[in-house]
């Protein structure tokens, strides 16, 4: 008797994980990852020139009493160009961007750009991923609100969609 219930309790044990695990599925909970930046001042940050006409973000730049918005993003990013209709559209309505490219080159840069617009006031290349550390980003596309006096005031860690758009106008209108 005690060996047959030795040899169906390895069968037992894997029913309860697969119920464990289903449970878990079909109950994910909070996922989001709450950013340690936001609230505090944007870290010092500095980026190479991409266009010979558009000036380098840098942290410097954040502290002139203008809110703005930080779109980390690259040019091999399918979710970055999915983004960009919405990040052209808050340009129209007088939101600054600064562009804040990772892991590429500016030849790749120019080309994409060129093929989806350009919503940046500002565009730089964070050679090596150093910037993008230092403000808490975690990947591609991300999009950070910086107060005038250069706080974090929200960090969006996924491509930007319609719905997203009234959260960001409200953010930067209690800012402005």
């Amino acid at each position: 008797m005690t060996r047959k219930l030795l040899l169906w309790l390895p069968f037992a044990i894997g029913l309860v994980l697969v119920g464990v695990f289903y449970a878990g599925l079909r109950n994910p909970g909070e996922r989001e990852i709450a950013s340690q930046m936001v609230g505090k001042q944007l870290p010092a940050f500095a980026t190479l020139p991409v266009l010979p006409t558009y000036a380098a973000p840098a942290s410097t730049d954040f502290a002139d009493g203008k809110p703005r918005l930080i779109n980390v993003f690259a040019s091999w990013c399918v979710p970055c160009v999915a983004e960009m209709p919405i990040l052209l559209r808050l340009k129209q309505q007088g939101i600054e961007i600064e562009g804040v490219a990772i892991h590429d080159t500016p030849e790749e840069l120019t080309a994409f750009l060129s093929r989806n617009g350009n919503p940046y006031s500002r565009v730089g290349l964070d050679d090596g991923g150093r910037a993008g550390l230092a403000f808490g980003s975690s990947g591609v596309p991300e999009t950070f609100v910086v107060d005038g006096k250069g706080n974090i005031l929200y960090q969006h860690m996924r491509a930007l969609t319609e719905d997203d758009v009234p959260h960001l106008l409200e953010l930067m209108g209690d800012v402005r």
